[in-house]
């Protein structure tokens, strides 16, 4: 049997172009709610974006990597509790927004509007600022809870990983 270069050049680019098409990471954008507490002069971000990234297609399952960059809104972000469920991390907010009190969920992912159930939440109160990764009430296809797979705290940013069946 003879053998096709351009046959083979073609699979050998679809090897290197697909993990890269299937772990893009998406932005994830969590609107920023103010309290409501009659200081209309206290100064909390707009939004704030995190990252999420599915790991190529694994038979009976799937991952999801997740990050978040707060250096602009915060100083290092450090475990701050953590369970089967969920996990917090927490970090000192910096100057300019630390009378802030707000919190925040997903509303926006990859730039199409989620309404879905907010795994992900932030909290600022009393100069810090809170992020949850949390599986409560998330299923997977087989009605599973999520499982968080992966959590750390790396140059002061917080990543995670996530996963569950299919």
């Amino acid at each position: 049997m003879r053998s096709n270069p351009a046959l083979f050049a073609l699979g050998i680019s679809a090897l290197f172009w697909f993990p890269a098409i299937s772990a893009n990471a998406a932005p994830i954008k969590m609107q920023v709610l103010a309290a409501n507490i009659g200081q209309n002069t206290v100064r909390c971000p707009n939004e704030v974006t995190l990252t999420e990234a599915s790991r190529p297609y694994r038979e009976g399952g799937y991952t999801i990597d997740g990050s978040a960059n707060l250096s602009a809104i915060a100083e290092k972000m450090t475990i701050a509790t953590t369970d089967d469920f969920s996990v917090t991390w927490v970090g000192k907010l910096k100057p300019q927004y630390s009378k802030c009190k707000a919190t925040a969920g997903i509303t926006r992912i990859d730039g199409k509007a989620y309404q879905g159930h907010s795994h992900l939440r932030l909290r600022f109160a009393n100069g810090k600022i809170y992020l949850i990764l949390d599986m409560t009430g998330k299923a997977d296809a087989n009605g599973f809870t999520t499982v968080i797979l992966q959590r750390s705290a790396r140059n002061g940013n917080p990543s995670w990983t996530w996963g569950g069946t299919d």
